[in-house]
Protein backbone atom coordinates (compact mmCIF):
# COMPACT_ATOMS: atom_id res chain seq x y z
CA UNK A 1 0.00 0.00 0.00
CA UNK A 2 1.37 3.28 -1.20
CA UNK A 3 1.02 5.94 1.92
CA UNK A 4 0.35 9.27 0.45
CA UNK A 5 2.47 11.94 1.22
CA UNK A 6 0.65 14.68 3.43
CA UNK A 7 0.15 18.32 1.97
CA UNK A 8 1.76 21.09 3.14
CA UNK A 9 -0.60 23.38 5.58
CA UNK A 10 0.88 26.26 3.71
CA UNK A 11 2.58 26.90 0.21
CA UNK A 12 4.90 29.72 -0.22
CA UNK A 13 5.74 31.31 -3.18
CA UNK A 14 8.20 34.45 -4.25
CA UNK A 15 8.72 36.59 -6.85
CA UNK A 16 9.87 40.65 -7.19
CA UNK A 17 10.54 40.89 -3.37
CA UNK A 18 6.94 39.38 -2.65
CA UNK A 19 6.39 36.39 -0.51
CA UNK A 20 2.96 34.50 -1.13
CA UNK A 21 1.59 32.28 1.37
CA UNK A 22 -1.69 30.33 0.60
CA UNK A 23 -3.35 28.45 2.48
CA UNK A 24 -4.03 24.55 1.82
CA UNK A 25 -6.55 22.96 3.00
CA UNK A 26 -9.48 23.74 0.67
CA UNK A 27 -11.28 20.64 1.30
CA UNK A 28 -11.53 21.17 4.73
CA UNK A 29 -12.19 25.15 4.35
CA UNK A 30 -8.61 26.33 5.40
CA UNK A 31 -9.12 26.24 9.53
CA UNK A 32 -6.60 27.69 11.91
CA UNK A 33 -5.94 24.48 13.23
CA UNK A 34 -2.93 23.21 14.94
CA UNK A 35 -1.02 22.38 11.81
CA UNK A 36 -1.93 25.75 10.39
CA UNK A 37 -1.18 27.75 13.06
CA UNK A 38 2.23 25.98 13.42
CA UNK A 39 2.65 26.37 9.44
CA UNK A 40 2.16 29.61 9.57
CA UNK A 41 4.31 30.80 12.88
CA UNK A 42 7.06 29.06 11.12
CA UNK A 43 6.53 31.05 7.88
CA UNK A 44 6.14 34.17 9.36
CA UNK A 45 9.03 33.59 11.74
CA UNK A 46 11.52 32.64 8.43
CA UNK A 47 10.31 35.87 6.51
CA UNK A 48 10.91 38.01 9.48
CA UNK A 49 14.58 37.58 8.92
CA UNK A 50 14.69 37.90 4.75
CA UNK A 51 15.68 40.97 3.45
CA UNK A 52 15.17 39.94 0.18
CA UNK A 53 10.96 39.85 1.21
CA UNK A 54 9.97 43.22 1.08
CA UNK A 55 5.60 42.62 1.33
CA UNK A 56 3.95 39.63 1.97
CA UNK A 57 1.16 38.08 0.73
CA UNK A 58 -1.79 35.72 2.65
CA UNK A 59 -4.29 34.17 0.60
CA UNK A 60 -6.00 30.80 0.26
CA UNK A 61 -6.91 28.14 -1.97
CA UNK A 62 -10.43 26.83 -2.90
CA UNK A 63 -14.17 28.80 -2.01
CA UNK A 64 -12.75 29.56 1.61
CA UNK A 65 -10.56 31.87 2.70
CA UNK A 66 -10.52 30.80 6.21
CA UNK A 67 -13.60 29.08 8.29
CA UNK A 68 -11.80 30.21 11.60
CA UNK A 69 -10.33 27.82 14.21
CA UNK A 70 -11.09 23.78 13.83
CA UNK A 71 -14.25 23.24 16.06
CA UNK A 72 -13.95 19.29 15.67
CA UNK A 73 -10.20 19.67 16.55
CA UNK A 74 -11.16 21.71 19.28
CA UNK A 75 -14.50 19.49 20.56
CA UNK A 76 -12.95 16.64 20.78
CA UNK A 77 -10.74 17.86 23.84
CA UNK A 78 -13.91 18.31 26.04
CA UNK A 79 -13.40 14.48 26.96
CA UNK A 80 -10.38 15.59 28.89
CA UNK A 81 -9.82 15.48 32.91
CA UNK A 82 -10.18 19.09 32.95
CA UNK A 83 -12.80 19.54 29.84
CA UNK A 84 -10.34 21.15 27.69
CA UNK A 85 -9.47 24.05 29.50
CA UNK A 86 -5.97 23.77 29.32
CA UNK A 87 -6.23 22.81 25.34
CA UNK A 88 -8.45 25.77 24.91
CA UNK A 89 -6.16 28.20 26.57
CA UNK A 90 -2.99 26.62 24.58
CA UNK A 91 -4.58 26.80 20.86
CA UNK A 92 -5.88 30.39 21.59
CA UNK A 93 -2.78 31.41 22.81
CA UNK A 94 -1.15 30.04 19.25
CA UNK A 95 -3.31 31.95 17.73
CA UNK A 96 -2.49 35.32 19.38
CA UNK A 97 0.82 34.51 18.96
CA UNK A 98 0.73 33.78 15.04
CA UNK A 99 -1.91 36.80 14.64
CA UNK A 100 0.66 39.31 17.03
CA UNK A 101 3.59 37.60 14.49
CA UNK A 102 1.84 39.61 11.33
CA UNK A 103 1.69 42.62 13.09
CA UNK A 104 5.67 43.00 14.16
CA UNK A 105 6.95 41.55 10.80
CA UNK A 106 9.07 43.92 9.43
CA UNK A 107 7.59 43.46 5.64
CA UNK A 108 3.51 44.36 5.07
CA UNK A 109 1.25 41.49 5.45
CA UNK A 110 -1.52 42.20 2.75
CA UNK A 111 -4.66 39.82 2.61
CA UNK A 112 -6.17 38.46 -0.62
CA UNK A 113 -9.68 37.73 -0.02
CA UNK A 114 -11.64 35.35 -2.17
CA UNK A 115 -14.75 33.68 -0.57
CA UNK A 116 -15.42 33.60 3.00
CA UNK A 117 -13.37 34.85 5.65
CA UNK A 118 -15.36 33.99 9.09
CA UNK A 119 -14.65 33.89 12.95
CA UNK A 120 -11.06 33.88 13.25
CA UNK A 121 -10.75 33.45 9.66
CA UNK A 122 -12.03 36.92 9.82
CA UNK A 123 -9.18 37.59 12.48
CA UNK A 124 -6.90 37.01 10.51
CA UNK A 125 -7.77 39.51 7.68
CA UNK A 126 -8.24 41.92 10.10
CA UNK A 127 -4.94 41.49 11.23
CA UNK A 128 -2.93 42.03 8.71
CA UNK A 129 -2.02 45.40 7.41
CA UNK A 130 -3.77 45.55 4.23
CA UNK A 131 -6.48 43.57 2.67
CA UNK A 132 -8.17 43.08 -0.97
CA UNK A 133 -11.25 41.58 -1.39
CA UNK A 134 -12.70 39.80 -4.31
CA UNK A 135 -16.26 41.07 -5.14
CA UNK A 136 -18.31 38.31 -4.08
CA UNK A 137 -15.77 38.38 -0.99
CA UNK A 138 -17.85 37.63 2.44
CA UNK A 139 -17.27 37.85 6.31
CA UNK A 140 -18.72 37.26 9.09
CA UNK A 141 -17.88 36.56 13.08
CA UNK A 142 -20.66 34.39 13.83
CA UNK A 143 -19.50 32.90 17.02
CA UNK A 144 -22.54 34.69 18.96
CA UNK A 145 -25.19 32.03 16.94
CA UNK A 146 -23.59 28.91 18.81
CA UNK A 147 -22.91 30.26 22.18
CA UNK A 148 -19.11 31.09 21.39
CA UNK A 149 -18.67 35.15 21.40
CA UNK A 150 -16.32 36.12 19.06
CA UNK A 151 -13.64 37.37 21.78
CA UNK A 152 -11.05 37.21 20.25
CA UNK A 153 -11.20 38.44 16.89
CA UNK A 154 -13.11 41.04 18.54
CA UNK A 155 -9.35 42.15 19.25
CA UNK A 156 -8.10 43.33 15.65
CA UNK A 157 -12.07 44.26 14.72
CA UNK A 158 -11.92 46.92 17.26
CA UNK A 159 -8.87 48.09 16.00
CA UNK A 160 -10.07 48.50 12.36
CA UNK A 161 -13.31 49.36 12.68
CA UNK A 162 -15.13 52.01 14.40
CA UNK A 163 -17.09 50.95 17.57
CA UNK A 164 -20.16 50.54 15.86
CA UNK A 165 -19.44 48.73 13.27
CA UNK A 166 -16.93 45.92 15.64
CA UNK A 167 -19.93 45.34 17.55
CA UNK A 168 -22.64 45.08 14.71
CA UNK A 169 -20.51 42.20 13.20
CA UNK A 170 -19.92 40.40 16.62
CA UNK A 171 -23.53 41.02 17.85
CA UNK A 172 -25.35 40.64 14.88
CA UNK A 173 -22.99 37.68 13.48
CA UNK A 174 -24.32 38.39 10.15
CA UNK A 175 -22.23 38.10 6.87
CA UNK A 176 -21.12 41.27 5.35
CA UNK A 177 -20.85 41.30 1.71
CA UNK A 178 -17.42 42.72 -0.04
CA UNK A 179 -18.91 46.39 -0.41
CA UNK A 180 -19.91 46.72 3.46
CA UNK A 181 -16.31 45.27 4.35
CA UNK A 182 -15.06 48.07 2.40
CA UNK A 183 -17.38 50.61 3.90
CA UNK A 184 -16.72 49.51 7.62
CA UNK A 185 -13.20 49.34 7.14
CA UNK A 186 -11.57 46.03 7.35
CA UNK A 187 -10.67 45.89 3.69
CA UNK A 188 -9.00 48.14 1.97
CA UNK A 189 -10.00 48.05 -1.90
CA UNK A 190 -12.20 45.52 -3.71
CA UNK A 191 -11.32 43.74 -7.25
CA UNK A 192 -12.93 41.62 -9.53
CA UNK A 193 -14.04 38.36 -8.47
CA UNK A 194 -11.16 36.01 -8.88
CA UNK A 195 -9.05 38.61 -9.40
CA UNK A 196 -8.22 40.09 -5.61
CA UNK A 197 -4.76 38.05 -5.75
CA UNK A 198 -3.61 40.26 -8.92
CA UNK A 199 -4.79 43.21 -7.09
CA UNK A 200 -2.46 42.54 -4.17
CA UNK A 201 0.56 41.55 -5.95
CA UNK A 202 0.15 45.09 -7.16
CA UNK A 203 -0.16 46.55 -4.28
CA UNK A 204 2.73 44.38 -2.84
CA UNK A 205 5.07 45.78 -5.76
CA UNK A 206 4.42 49.09 -5.18
CA UNK A 207 5.47 48.44 -1.88
CA UNK A 208 8.28 46.79 -2.84
CA UNK A 209 9.74 49.28 -4.83
CA UNK A 210 9.94 51.81 -1.35
CA UNK A 211 13.22 51.62 0.73
CA UNK A 212 12.62 48.59 2.78
CA UNK A 213 14.33 50.06 5.91
CA UNK A 214 11.83 53.09 5.94
CA UNK A 215 8.41 51.27 5.46
CA UNK A 216 9.86 48.89 8.14
CA UNK A 217 10.47 51.47 10.47
CA UNK A 218 6.78 53.09 9.71
CA UNK A 219 4.98 50.02 10.18
CA UNK A 220 6.39 49.67 13.89
CA UNK A 221 5.81 53.21 14.73
CA UNK A 222 2.37 52.80 13.85
CA UNK A 223 1.59 50.03 15.36
CA UNK A 224 3.39 51.43 18.81
CA UNK A 225 1.75 54.97 18.91
CA UNK A 226 -1.83 53.74 18.29
CA UNK A 227 -1.70 52.17 21.97
CA UNK A 228 -0.22 55.62 23.34
CA UNK A 229 -1.96 59.09 24.27
CA UNK A 230 -1.80 61.66 22.11
CA UNK A 231 0.71 63.65 23.49
CA UNK A 232 2.95 60.14 24.00
CA UNK A 233 2.14 59.55 20.37
CA UNK A 234 3.29 62.60 19.29
CA UNK A 235 6.81 62.30 21.20
CA UNK A 236 7.61 59.11 20.46
CA UNK A 237 6.77 59.78 16.68
CA UNK A 238 8.51 62.34 16.83
CA UNK A 239 11.96 60.27 17.94
CA UNK A 240 11.54 57.64 15.12
CA UNK A 241 11.51 60.21 12.67
CA UNK A 242 14.41 61.70 13.75
CA UNK A 243 16.19 58.11 13.96
CA UNK A 244 14.59 57.93 10.48
CA UNK A 245 16.47 61.19 9.35
CA UNK A 246 19.61 59.70 9.95
CA UNK A 247 19.44 56.99 8.12
CA UNK A 248 20.82 56.40 4.70
CA UNK A 249 18.35 55.40 2.92
CA UNK A 250 16.46 58.66 4.00
CA UNK A 251 19.27 60.57 3.26
CA UNK A 252 19.21 58.86 -0.35
CA UNK A 253 15.93 59.17 -0.86
CA UNK A 254 15.65 62.96 -0.34
CA UNK A 255 18.62 63.19 -2.36
CA UNK A 256 17.14 61.65 -5.16
CA UNK A 257 14.17 63.44 -4.83
CA UNK A 258 15.90 67.04 -5.05
CA UNK A 259 17.89 66.03 -7.65
CA UNK A 260 15.16 64.51 -9.92
CA UNK A 261 16.40 60.84 -9.93
CA UNK A 262 15.73 57.27 -9.02
CA UNK A 263 16.67 56.31 -5.75
CA UNK A 264 18.98 53.63 -4.78
CA UNK A 265 17.82 52.02 -1.75
CA UNK A 266 20.23 50.11 0.73
CA UNK A 267 17.83 49.16 3.00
Amino acid sequence: MTVQPTLPFVLRADADGVATLTLNRAAQRNPLSEGMLAALTAELSALAGERSVKTVIIRAEGPVFSAGHDLKEMTARRSDPDRGRAYFADILGRCATMMQAIVRLPQPVIAAVEGVATAAGCQLVASCDLAVAGAKAQFCTPGVHIGLFCSTPMVPLSRNLSSKHAMEMLLLGEMIDAETALRMGLVNRIAPAGQALAAASAMARTIASKSPATVAIGKRAFYEQREMTLAEAYRHASAVMTENMLARDAEEGIGAFMEKREPRWEG
